[in-house]
């Protein structure tokens, strides 16, 4: 399940609703104490109440009612569950998703009381005509008495069967959006939420201000999660022993109520052996992680810096893991500003790490910074731009390229004066593969500039991008710097771009790939060390199939699992992964008129 959008109300600062829209990699960007990290914690709270947990505080201090609410909504649902032996139905046939698809999933705190419980909610649009609205409270001998009053032609055994048949017959339903209590003992309600309740991402948060007790380390979160994965990635097996428990425990079970029967009949009638599995969390409670450094030192006893490093590197390799492994189970990694007592090279780890992990099948990540450095490198799509209302004081978060002025001012962004040249692009992997392609260029051969650390070169994205091109773009024009405009050649109106530029009497120049886009300038070799997969390169598409999407389709397969990566998608993997991975050699392979030589050329005559 992928997370989709955040709703919280009247929890801390947020008074009244605010609800978030989140993408593969999300960033609340914002002042100190604006509200970023309650958005975090409330995420915690929906799905763990570990690392933190709804209090009778939480409650905005200025409500009269101390109801918080907290709403989640979910795409990539699971496509059937099984309510009872034999009798699969799916979300959409118990009217349990919205108008447009979506699982919607509410937890509501009554922050009156010393120690607020979660009523579990699905807000969904549902049946409310007469007879047709409750249906999912009813046990089974209530759904067969109204099969049987309207003689419907229906198998009297299985709710899911009968409930379609109900709803069938009803005609009009009335359709609207309704609040269905799915965490009470009612019949198929609870079973619904008890089948919904594991295919859940996982959740793990990493706080910026942990506390340097033994269980609550900075060290001490990734492992847990480490731990959780692990879990979510042998859970058939676990299911295969629960099962062969469930049926063992059960033959002991009815060979007691066999003997109980000897002995007193008229109490063996009233029990029923009921077997409850274990929850993920207790099969996580049951397994700990811990590191020794040098000299056999715990790790939480080691500096803040030291164990702050550690989290570098458990994204660093959970990324590079995630990339090698087919996961089922979706994650969502929560981080407060990972830039905290890390240096830039560092930060830059992250960045990538970040990156690639948003980029997996089934991973989400989800930060929040005030760093002008750390924030001007984050893709621009990512931003959430937290302050607050000029006239009425209350929080508000924003998105979209019309907040990155005041994301700029409010945290200090400004361009790096050392720039000489600008250099266009159409996208962020473009920017990724000529980073990639001038440093395999420049180890062999230093006269070539190395665009991926030559602070005379700055990237403007114009298609999209990060708060640093955004700066770039937006300030340094007025520099009047020359300009360096790559295209791809697979959009025809790009040539009136490049004419115009190449009009210009600055010193600027444009220029459209020959092949048909970046990507095909990759070779098969680069593409299977970096993943292990075989794909035909080709100049122009074949069969209407460009490198990307033939390497999306064959990813897919690859992984075993999920539909074929979007075009997005498979151009960030092989910007992140397989242009690396490209020498001299391939690049000439690919290229022999030299054509990207002369593009690396022809800028570094424009350095000083």
């Amino acid at each position: 399940m992928r997370l989709e959008a955040i709703s919280i109300t009247n929890f801390r600062c947020y008074g009244e609703e605010v609800r978030v829209e989140l993408d593969d990699l999300t960033t609340f960007v914002g002042r100190n104490d604006i509200g970023k990290s309650a958005i975090l914690e409330a995420m915690e709270i929906f799905f763990n109440a570990d690392v933190v947990s709804m209090e009778q505080g939480d409650a905005h201090v200025h409500n009269v009612d101390k109801t918080v609410s907290i709403t989640c909504e979910f795409s990539d649902l699971p496509p059937t569950l099984t309510l009872d032996a034999g009798a699969e139905t799916t979300l959409a046939d118990e009217y349990l998703l919205t108008q447009d698809g979506r699982l919607k999933v509410r937890k509501s705190y009554d922050c009156s009381s010393k120690k607020p419980t979660a009523e579990v909610l699905v807000l969904a649009f549902h049946p409310t005509a007469a007879d047709c609205d409750n249906l999912l409270e009813l046990k089974e001998k209530d759904l067969q008495k109204k099969v049987k009053d309207l003689g419907l032609a229906v198998a009297l055994k299985g709710n899911p069967g009968m409930r379609r048949a109900l709803w069938t017959a009803a005609g009009d339903l009335k359709l609207q959006e309704v609040a269905i209590a799915v965490g009470k003992p009612k019949e198929d309600v609870k079973r619904i939420w008890d089948q919904i309740e594991p295919h859940l991402p996982m959740f793990a948060l990493f706080q910026s201000d942990r506390s340097s007790r033994d269980s609550d380390s900075e060290v001490q979160s990734p492992m847990k999660a480490a731990v959780a994965a692990a879990i979510a990635e042998v859970q058939d097996d676990i299911a295969r022993i629960q099962a062969k428990v469930r049926e063992k425990a059960e033959e002991i079970a009815k060979n007691t109520h066999r003997a109980l029967a000897t002995i007193d009949p008229s109490l063996a009638s009233e029990l029923t052996p009921e077997f409850s599995p274990p929850t993920p969390a207790k099969w996580q409670g049951l397994f700990s992680l811990g590191l020794n450094t040098d000299d056999g030192i715990p790790l939480n006893k080691r500096g803040s810096g030291v164990r702050r490093l550690v989290l570098v590197s458990f994204f660093k390799a959970e990324a590079e893991r995630r990339l090698k492994t087919s996961t089922k189970r979706s994650i969502i990694y929560a981080i407060e500003e990972p830039e905290t007592a890390q240096h830039p090279n560092n930060q830059r780890i992250l960045i990538d790490s970040f990156r690639m992990l948003s980029e997996d099948l089934g991973c989400q990540v989800v930060l929040t910074t005030h760093s002008p450095g750390f924030a001007s490198a984050l893709p621009q799509e990512s931003i959430r731009y937290v302050s607050r209302h000029a006239d009425t004081r209350k929080p508000q978060i924003e998105s979209g390229v019309d907040v990155f002025g005041r994301v700029a001012e409010a945290l200090g962004v400004t361009p790096d004066s050392r720039v000489q040249v600008l250099v266009c692009v159409e996208g962020p992997t473009d920017v990724l593969a000529l980073k990639a392609l001038s440093r395999a260029l420049h180890q062999a051969d230093p006269r070539v500039p190395n665009f991926a650390s030559d602070d005379r070169i700055a990237f403007v994205v114009l298609g999209g991008g990060n708060l640093e091109h955004w700066v770039n773009h937006h300030y340094l024009r007025a520099l009047m710097k020359p300009e360096v405009h790559i295209y791809d050649n697979d959009v025809a109106k790009y040539a009136d771009s490049v004419g115009q530029v190449n009009a210009r009497q600055d010193g600027s120049w444009a220029v459209q790939t020959i092949k048909h886009e970046i990507e095909s300038y990759l070779h098969p070799d680069a593409i299977f060390q970096a993943f292990g997969i075989n794909i035909d390169v080709h100049d122009h598409p074949v069969d209407n199939k460009a490198t990307p999407k033939l390497f999306g389709e064959a990813y897919s397969a690859h992984v075993g699992h999920g539909a074929p990566l979007g075009d997005n998608k498979a151009k960030a993997k092989l910007a992140q992964q397989a242009f690396p991975c490209m020498t001299p050699e391939m690049l000439d392979a690919r290229d022999p008129g030299g054509e990207v030589r002369g593009w690396f050329g022809r800028v570094a005559l424009m350095l000083t």
